[in-house]
């Protein structure tokens, strides 16, 4: 949840620029407050965090788009690029590795209990993690056509985190019932 936190922190920047500046302004600020996550990242845990590296890119590419056509339509697609790369991921995971993406994930937080995680409620939850990111991506596409650039901003900030943190209950939920008592508390 920290972490999801954390990844979150240049949506909040973009929503701030938004609020003051414009989508313009916001636009460079999400890619500055990117490319500094990156950095952080890497000279705090001394490794490149795929994930966020992958936004960057796409928010790099867009986000100049953006800039250069003077038109928000490359910055409101770059969640959904982000969320359908994610879903491909977890996808191609389940296809063609030994262990799903949400396994390799999730495994180390259960470190230390007595039973493992049965193999296909790894590929069911890493199932509905593919399906997920595909609807992020899907809904994100609707609100930034059918409404305003604010509303998609106000969407992206709170819609969007707020179905991640639903979505990770869910997933706790899940695994919670295949946890030793050791581990629950």
């Amino acid at each position: 949840m920290k972490n999801m936190l954390y990844d979150f922190l240049p949506v909040v920047f973009f929503f701030i620029a938004f609020k003051i500046y414009g989508i313009y302004v916001a636009t460079v600020v999400g890619i500055v407050a990117t490319a500094l996550q990156v950095l952080i990242s890497l000279v705090w845990k001394k490794k490149l965090d795929k994930q966020q590296l992958v936004t960057l890119i796409v928010f790099v590419i867009f986000g100049s788009m953006t800039l250069y056509f003077h038109n928000p339509i490359f910055v409101k697609w770059k969640p959904t690029i982000i969320f359908w790369v994610f879903a491909v991921s977890f996808l191609m995971s389940q296809l063609f590795m030994k262990k799903t993406l949400i396994q390799r994930m999730l495994e180390h937080l259960l470190d230390g209990q007595s039973d493992p995680i049965p193999r296909y409620v790894w590929a069911r939850l890493n199932l509905a993690w593919t399906g997920f990111f595909f609807f992020l991506g899907s809904i994100n596409l609707y609100v930034a056509y059918s409404y305003s650039t604010e509303a998609w901003v106000n969407f992206k900030l709170f819609g969007v985190l707020g179905m991640l943190i639903l979505f990770s209950f869910f997933q706790a939920a899940c695994l919670a019932r295949y946890m030793s008592s050791d581990i629950k508390r």
